[in-house]
């Protein structure tokens, strides 16, 4: 398990400053690894988590 900031300052830092804190904080299971993932996956998994923070958001 890792923190979608980690993923974020490794692979696409330049999204960094976009983030709210809850979603840097997101923890995110990697079936792969780090090691196996690249920029574009790293983008996926932002729109995901931004996504899932959203629905959270309006469900409370």
């Amino acid at each position: 398990m890792v923190k979608l900031s980690s993923i974020v300052m490794r692979l696409t830092p330049e999204l960094y400053s976009f983030l709210k804190p809850a979603e840097l904080e997101c923890s995110i299971i990697l079936k792969f690894g780090m090691n196996d993932l690249d920029a574009n996956g790293a983008i996926e998994i932002v729109q995901q988590s931004i996504f899932e923070q959203q629905k959270t958001a309006i469900i409370q």
